[in-house]
């Protein structure tokens, strides 16, 4: 399914829309997508949690598979940009987050840009504190955002994370405004960049469970699966018919 302009509905309505993607891609990853000693849960605020609890440590076991569980692959994920971004900076709405079973730390979360995201200094200053914070205490990140640029992310919502993180900017091919972009924490940690647009189809990104170990998600999927629920009426708005 193409990519829609979601310019072409209020705010609220992909509000609803992402209430449904979340859930989709939570449910795809406990149906065998995560090895068995990992699970996804819809939360609102991952950063709130104890930071004794969301670090992630380091773990020398290798990634685990069964019958009923995913297997994670060791192989870098093919993507067309990749960029490490330096090291971090001084400082240590719903999102999948995903955990591991041994204590329920927070591993790696899943955040889907939002309008709301977009509307402010201070709401996009938000957003990448949080984003960085995450990235700080080596919680892996993958973020999508399927919404044009503004005046607060004139070259897209990764070329504001590389600014926070690396001091440079990123530059996204011509055409490609929208993003995909998984992050690996680590120092420096990486970026997986995949540039989008309206009318293309949503790439498989990967969601790392440690650093070099990730599953990879099906956007496009999921977001076929979420969008099939959206309701009638406004779907004839969004496809334009």
């Amino acid at each position: 399914m193409p990519i829609h302009d979601w310019t072409r509905v209020y705010a609220g309505i992909f509000h609803d829309f992402h209430q449904l993607w979340c859930a989709e891609m939570r449910n795809r990853l406990n149906a065998g997508l995560l090895p068995t000693d990992h699970y996804a849960l819809l939360e609102q605020v991952a950063v709130g949690v104890e930071g004794d609890v969301i670090t992630l440590q380091d773990r020398e076991d290798g990634p685990t598979a069964d019958a009923d569980g995913g297997v994670a692959t060791l192989a870098a994920p093919k993507t067309r940009f990749v960029a490490e971004l330096g090291k971090f900076p001084p400082r240590r709405k719903n999102t999948v987050a995903v955990r591991h079973v041994s204590d329920d730390r927070v591993v790696a979360v899943i955040e889907i840009v939002s309008p709301g995201n977009k509307e402010s200094n201070r709401a996009m200053q938000s957003f990448v504190d949080k984003a960085v914070d995450l990235l700080a205490k080596g919680v892996h990140l993958l973020v999508v955002d399927l919404h044009p640029p503004t005046l607060r992310d004139p070259r897209g919502i990764h070329s504001v994370m590389s600014e926070e993180l690396a001091g440079e900017e990123f530059h996204p091919p011509e055409g490609g405004p929208l993003t995909a972009v998984a992050y690996e924490a680590g120092v420096p940690p990486k970026a997986y960049i995949k540039p989008l647009r309206v009318g293309g189809v949503l790439p498989d990104m990967p969601v790392f469970l440690r650093p070099g170990v990730h599953v990879s998600l099906p956007l496009e999927e999921t977001y076929t699966s979420a969008y099939q629920a959206v309701p009638a009426r406004w779907r004839r708005v969004i496809d334009g018919v």
